[in-house]
C-alpha cells in the first residue's frame, strides 16, 4: 500500500523538515480534493483531479491510491467516468493515509 522505499528516499533529498512540510501540505491538499469527490464531483474535472491526487499520492509512496487514481484518470480520459468506482478511491485513500501515519509512527519509534 506505501512505498516505504519513497518515502525514505524523499525523506533523504528534503530533510526532516522538508519532509514535514511536504506531508502536512499533500495531506491538506489532497484531502480537499478527495472530501470534494465524495461530497459533490464534478464529472468535466474528474480527469484532472485524478491527474492531481496520482501525483501527489506517488511523490509520497501512496502506491495502492496513485495507482487508483491513474485507472480512473484513463478512464475519464477515455470518456468512461461513469466506470470509475469513486468509493474505492475515497477508501484507499484514507486506508493509505493511515497505514502511512501508523508507518511513519512505528519508523520513529523503531529508531529511539
Amino acid at each position: 500500500m506505501i512505498d516505504w522505499g519513497r518515502i525514505d528516499e524523499l525523506n533523504r533529498e528534503i530533510g526532516p523538515d522538508g519532509f514535514a512540510e511536504v506531508v502536512e501540505l499533500f495531506l491538506d491538499e489532497v484531502e480537499g480534493v478527495v472530501m470534494r469527490l465524495k461530497t459533490s464531483p464534478d464529472p468535466l474535472a474528474l480527469e484532472s483531479d485524478l491527474h492531481f491526487l496520482k501525483g501527489g499520492a506517488w511523490n509520497l509512496g501512496f502506491k495502492e491510491f496513485g495507482g487508483l487514481c491513474q485507472d480512473g484518470e484513463r478512464r475519464a480520459a477515455a470518456g468512461k467516468g461513469a466506470e470509475i468506482d469513486i468509493g474505492r478511491v475515497i477508501d484507499s485513500y484514507f486506508a493509505s493515509k493511515q497505514a502511512f501515519v501508523d508507518g511513519l509512527a512505528d519508523r520513529s519509534n523503531s529508531v529511539v
